[in-house]
This record gives C-alpha cells, structure tokens and sequence, in this order.
C-alpha cells in the first residue's frame, strides 16, 4: 500500500526525515523513500553494490531534492524490501520498472551508481517510453572488464571500522580525497532510523549477477545505441572498483552521452564533489537539450561542459 502525504508536505522532508514508505509490485514489497520539491519529473536512484537507502550521501539526495522530487529505493531482496535479489543485472532491471510503475510514475529521470548504473541502463532498454534523462555514475555497460586485482584486495581487507571499507571503495589514497571520505562518512550516517545491512546471500546473488553481466559476447555494446535518451556520465579520474575506461566505452557507444571526470577520485567520485555533482547534474536536467524528443544530438554538440574533457 502507498502512503500518500500533501505535496506540500514533501517540500520539508528531507533525506534524514522522509519516511519509510512501501508498495508492491509483482509480489514484491518494495521500500522506499521519497522527498523534494514535487510537481516536475522525479529522479530515482538506484544503488550500488551492497548498499541500502542509508548509503546515499545525503549532500546529493537533498541537494537535488531543492529542485525536484527524489525517490530511493531497496530493490527486491535488498534490506527492507522483500523477495530476492535476481542473479542478473536484467532481473533487477525488470524489478526497477515494476517498483516505478507501482508508483504510478508516467516519466522518470534515473540516477545509477555503480551496480546501480547497470540497472539503470536495463531501466532505459526495458522502458524506454518511461525515461526521460539518464545519469550513470561509477559504472560500465555489459562485458565491461570490471574485476582488478586492486578492487578484489580492497573488499578482502579488514578495517578498525567496517565504514572505513567505504573510504578505500569511494576515495582515493590522497589526503583531500580521504579527509572528502571522512566528511561523506559523518553525513551518511546521521540519520537515526537506518535500514537493515544487505545480507549475505542478498549480496552473493549481486556478485553473481556482475558475473553474468561482465560475460564477454559478440556486438556486446550494441544494446548502447538503442538507448537515446540524454545521459551525464560522472567517473572518478582512476576508478580501482569499476576501471575508468569503461565510462570511456559508455559516451562512445551512447548516442547522447556526455562525460564528466572528477581529478584525485575513485568508485565514489560524487561523493568527493558533491557540491558540483549537485550543480552540474541540475544543470544537465534542466537545460534544454536537443534529445528530449527527436532529433538527437551527438554528446560533442551539446552544450555542457566537464571539469576534465580528457579522453584517457
């Protein structure tokens, strides 16, 4: 069942105070939360790897919620939502779907974070009438080569805090990107009413599914050019979990793509600038882009600039 509240109630909830709220779909019982300043387009996240509605920078949920509504959710089997997690990045995608159409949503921007960026790119293939704008962060497309022996080490390590398993995934070693790690911890953290941890099989059928994902085949980037919606790409400058090149492939192979990259970042790169991940994303959501409709543009033509134009 859907709790609904007064639109104008939305506009003072915030990251740390929206409620948790559920509604079913294909016999699931998704949990989610939804805050911002309502009336336009909603932007839907979806997470990465191990992660639940807690593990959002609060910088970057509210800071887009000032200009539109925002809705975080657990996929089927993640925390508090129910069923099981799909041994496959496809399943998950058709879940995603299923959880936005039970809301009732006619048009949704959509946000994906590293296992998250897989989803929402199946979000875009299963649904393209549903999507309006697409931000992939951290991620790669289907036979990416995302297992390296530095990403495998960092997961394997044991820290004096499990958090700190965050700063080594999310940032890199220098002093700034750290002391940016530290301050995302302390901002994550602060709200009182947290989500159960992903569990251990929950988090084994999304490693299986990166598997299936990162099988090599013929033509595999082809399923890129049928998704023509325009979509910001934001990638740290040496990503150790999903290797940077692989947003490279991405604006290469998407139609009406464009790329960001964060100097001194890693996994997280949004994360380390949340204050300009805020304003450049508003930016790409707002302006006017020629690729809304029809007449699609090539990612070099639009009028949208990076931090960081080189091209590895």
């Amino acid at each position: 069942m859907v709790i609904h509240t007064r639109p104008e109630m939305e506009i003072t909830r915030t990251h740390h105070t929206a409620p948790t709220q559920f509604v079913e779909a294909n016999g699931i019982r998704f949990a989610y939360r939804r805050f911002g300043k309502t009336g336009g387009v909603p932007l839907v996240f979806n997470q990465h790897f191990r992660g639940t509605m807690d593990y959002w920078d609060p910088a970057i949920t509210d800071g887009l919620a000032g200009n539109r509504e925002v809705i975080i959710f657990n996929n089927a089997g993640v925390s508090s939502s129910s069923g099981r997690v799909p041994a496959s990045i496809q399943g998950m995608g058709a879940n995603a779907v299923a959880f936005i159409m039970a809301l009732g949503l006619a048009k949704v921007d959509v946000l994906g974070f590293s296992i998250g960026g897989m989803v929402a790119q199946e979000i875009a293939v299963q649904a393209p009438d549903l999507l309006r704008r697409l931000i992939l962060v951290g991620t790669g497309p289907r036979g990416a080569d995302m297992i390296t022996s530095k990403s495998a080490e960092i997961f394997a390590s044991a820290y004096d805090s499990p958090e700190h398993l965050w700063l080594a995934v999310h940032f890199s070693p220098s002093l700034s990107s750290q002391a940016a790690g530290f301050a995302f911890l302390e901002r994550k953290l602060l709200r009182g009413d947290r989500d159960p941890e992903v569990s251990e099989e929950a988090a084994a059928a999304q490693r299986e599914a990166i598997g299936k994902y990162m099988a090599p085949a013929e033509n595999v980037f082809d399923y890129l050019k049928n998704i023509r919606q325009p979509t910001l790409i934001v990638q740290g400058s040496n990503d150790v979990i999903v290797p940077t090149v692989n947003s490279y492939i991405l604006q290469q192979n998407l139609p009406n793509a464009q790329l960001i990259l964060y100097p001194d970042s890693n996994h997280g790169s949004f994360y380390q600038y949340p204050e300009l991940f805020v304003s450049q994303a508003n930016q790409f959501l707002t302006s006017a882009l020629q690729g809304d409709e029809t007449n699609l543009q090539s990612a070099e033509r639009l009028p949208f600039p990076s931090i960081n134009s080189d091209r590895m």
